[in-house]
């Protein structure tokens, strides 16, 4: 297959997964396999604090703090 070959709608493989024969559009887990994976391993959203506060041993650029 060259680059110049259109990509295949569907191909036929093994499930890297669950080893089934399964026809797909891309080659991964199956439909099946990917909602599972979904379920078990998705996370929820969380809020993350962004404000910087620096460490006391951390000294501003001599440069930045010119006035």
């Amino acid at each position: 297959m060259s680059l110049a070959d259109p990509v295949p709608t569907e191909q036929t493989f093994a499930c890297p997964r669950c080893e089934l024969e399964v026809t797909e559009a891309w080659y991964g887990p199956c439909t099946p396999c990917r909602q599972e994976l979904r379920a078990v391993v998705a996370g929820a959203a969380r809020t993350v604090d962004t404000e910087y506060v620096p460490k006391m041993n951390v000294t501003p650029n001599a440069v930045a703090s010119k006035d």
